[in-house]
């Protein structure tokens, strides 16, 4: 199963369905081991993961980890944790709105072949609205990430771990309060360490 995802990660990272994007394609994922036990599905990387080639690399990553309750070098261990967003290169920005969404193309092409080599993954985070729409069907990110006990124990919602969060946790305490400390509660057990 190893040589099957070397030669699938090799593909994607030669992909160049998007080739009309702004800064061109890179796909930016990370796993390298089908015993990974944790999966984080966010939506695309930004421009300095596509420049670094690392995923989360900005402070939107710090505040992520923070809320896992791990540090960089655990975070980016990728035969225990894999991070594959719904796209896999920087989709491109809009003046009034920032970031563009995730290209349709990435997810259908790549997503399933992936996760059918990863069979020892035991909870999946679904970081922001396009991650949860794409895997749960449409819905309200704030419903969904207040009532995420209904997806347990295979997914997780989350907010995308922008600044703009911080203006959401504030109206929305559960957040905080319930969310966090199962998150990290069942990070720390998946990973196995204190």
């Amino acid at each position: 199963m190893t040589d099957n995802l070397q030669i699938l990660l090799k593909e994607i990272r030669n992909c160049h369905l998007c080739k009309n994007l702004p800064l061109g394609p890179k796909p930016v994922l990370q796993v390298s081991s089908p015993k990974v036990t944790l999966l984080i599905t966010g939506q695309a990387p930004g421009t300095k993961a596509h420049e670094t080639g690392i995923t989360f690399n900005d402070p939107s990553g710090d505040r992520l980890r923070e809320w896992l309750g791990i540090d960089r070098k655990l975070f980016y261990d990728d035969t225990l944790i894999a991070i594959i967003p719904m796209g896999f290169c920087y989709p491109g920005r809009d003046a009034k709105r920032g970031d563009l969404p995730p290209r349709k193309e990435c997810a259908p092409q790549w997503r399933d072949k992936l996760l059918k080599l990863l069979p020892n993954v035991q909870l999946t985070l679904l970081v922001g609205s396009y991650a949860q729409n794409y895997v749960l069907g449409k819905g309200k990110l704030s419903d969904r990430v207040k009532n995420f006990k209904d997806y347990l124990p295979q997914f997780l919602p989350l907010p995308h771990p922008s600044w703009r969060t911080r203006i959401w946790a504030k109206k929305n305490p559960f957040f905080d309060s319930e969310v966090l400390p199962e998150l990290k509660e069942r990070i720390h057990k998946i990973l196995k360490f204190k």
